[in-house]
C-alpha cells in the first residue's frame, strides 16, 4: 500500500481523538462566571435564579468572602429579613469593616422594630463611610419615628447631599414635608431654593418650590417654577392650571387663557373650561363663556368633588340653579362626602333658596352629625 494511503487512517484517528476532547474550564473561572450571572439575575429581579447561581458557586468556592453579602442582598430584596440578617452577619465575620454590611444590618433591625440596635449599626456604617446615604436616610426614619423632626430633617438632607442625583429629590422632599408640617415654610422655601440652584430641578421639586413661593407672595417666581415644572412634566395638566390661576389672580387674562389652554392640550378637564368661562364672563363675553360651560358639562368627572362644585357655581352664575342643585344634592348624598360640612352647607343654602325643604332637612341632619354645632349652623 502506498505510504500516502497508509497515512489516511492515522490522520482520521487523530482527528477523531481531537473531536472527543472537551475543553476544560478552570473551577475558579466557572465560579466567577456564576457570581457575575447571579448578580445580573439579581439586578433583573430574578431572585430565585440568582440564589440558585450563588448556591452553585458556593459548591465550587465555599469560602468566597463575597457570597454571604451577595446572598443577603437577594434575600433583602425579597423581604426575607431573617435570612438576609443571617447572611449579613456571616459577611461581617469575613469583613467587619465593610460599611455596606453594617448599613444593611441596621436597615433590617430598623424594619423589625429594633431601633436602638439599628442606630448603633448605622452609626458604625457611617463611621466607616460617612457618605453612606442609605444609612443616613435610615437614621432619619428612626428619628422621625421618635418624633425628633429636627434630626430627621438633618439626616434626610445629609443623605440628599451625598446620594446619586436621581435620589436627591426624594430625600429633599422628605425634609421639606417635615418642615411644612411644623409650619416652617420659610425654611422649606430656603431649602428648595438652594437645592434648585444646585441643580435639583425635577418637576416635583419645582412644584413644591412654586407652592412655597405662592405662600410667600412671590408670584412671578412661582410662575417661573410652575412653568419649568410643566415643561419637564408634559403629561401633568395641573401645573399649567397653577400658572393660569396665578395669571388670573393678577388680572392677566390673556396669559391666563394661554396657560389654561396649555393645560387642556394635556387633558380635557371641566375644571379648566369653568376657569376659562369665568375669565370670559369678566370680559363680558357671555357667548364665549356659554361655549366653555357646554364643554365643561361634556367633560365633567362624576368623581371629582372640586370640579363638580365649581361647575355648580358656574351654573348658578348662568341662572341654572336647579341644575346646580342636582349636582350638589347628588354629591352631598354620597357617603364619602357626609363629613364634608362645607359641601353640605352649600347644598342646604341653595336648597333653601329653591324651597326644597326635604333636601334642607337632609343636609342639615348630616351637618348636625359631624360639625358638633347642631342644626342651628344650617340655613
Amino acid at each position: 500500500m502506498p505510504s500516502r494511503l497508509r497515512a489516511l487512517p492515522l490522520l482520521a484517528l487523530l482527528a477523531a481523538a481531537a473531536c472527543d476532547e472537551t475543553p476544560k474550564i478552570d473551577p475558579k473561572d466557572r465560579a466567577e462566571g456564576l457570581y457575575i450571572k447571579g448578580n445580573a439575575e439579581y439586578l433583573h429581579g430574578d431572585f430565585e435564579q440568582a440564589l440558585a447561581s450563588f448556591a452553585e458557586m458556593k459548591q465550587i468556592v465555599p469560602n468566597d468572602p463575597r457570597l454571604p453579602a451577595a446572598v443577603g442582598e437577594v434575600y433583602l430584596s425579597m423581604g426575607k429579613y431573617e435570612e438576609a440578617f443571617t447572611e449579613f452577619q456571616a459577611a461581617l465575620l469575613l469583613d467587619p469593616k465593610r460599611s455596606t454590611t453594617w448599613s444593611r444590618i441596621g436597615f433590617i433591625q430598623a424594619q423589625t422594630g429594633k431601633d436602638a440596635e439599628a442606630e448603633s449599626s448605622l452609626r458604625k456604617a457611617l463611621g466607616l463611610y460617612p457618605k453612606d446615604f442609605n444609612a443616613l436616610e435610615q437614621l432619619g426614619e428612626i428619628h422621625l419615628r421618635r418624633g425628633e423632626k429636627e434630626q430627621a430633617v438633618r439626616h434626610f438632607m445629609l443623605a440628599a447631599e451625598v446620594c446619586p442625583d436621581k435620589l436627591k429629590p426624594e430625600y429633599l422632599l422628605k425634609a421639606v414635608e417635615l418642615l411644612q408640617q411644623d409650619n416652617r415654610h420659610a425654611d422649606a422655601l430656603l431649602l428648595l431654593q438652594k437645592s434648585a440652584e444646585q441643580g435639583v430641578r425635577t418637576p416635583e421639586v419645582l412644584s413644591a418650590l412654586g407652592d412655597e413661593q405662592v405662600r410667600a407672595g412671590k408670584m412671578e417666581e412661582a410662575v417661573a417654577s410652575y412653568r419649568e415644572a410643566a415643561m419637564k412634566a408634559p403629561k401633568d395638566p395641573a401645573l399649567w392650571e397653577l400658572v393660569g390661576q396665578i395669571y388670573a389672580s393678577q388680572g392677566k387674562t390673556a396669559d391666563a387663557l394661554a396657560a389654561f389652554r396649555e393645560s387642556l392640550k394635556v387633558k380635557e378637564r371641566a375644571l379648566i373650561h369653568v376657569a376659562i368661562a369665568q375669565l370670559h364672563l369678566k370680559q363680558e363675553d357671555r357667548k364665549a363663556a356659554e361655549e366653555e360651560l357646554g364643554k365643561a358639562l361634556e367633560t365633567v368627572s362624576a368623581s371629582d368633588v372640586r370640579e363638580l362644585v365649581e361647575l355648580s357655581d358656574l351654573l348658578v352664575t348662568f341662572g341654572r340653579k336647579p341644575d346646580a342643585l342636582k349636582i350638589l344634592a347628588n354629591l352631598a348624598a354620597e357617603p364619602d362626602n357626609a363629613k364634608n360640612v362645607d359641601l353640605q352647607l352649600r347644598t342646604a343654602r341653595l336648597a333653601r333658596e329653591l324651597k326644597d325643604t326635604a333636601l334642607v332637612k337632609a343636609t342639615c341632619a348630616r351637618v348636625a352629625g359631624h360639625d358638633g354645632g347642631g342644626p342651628t349652623s344650617c340655613p
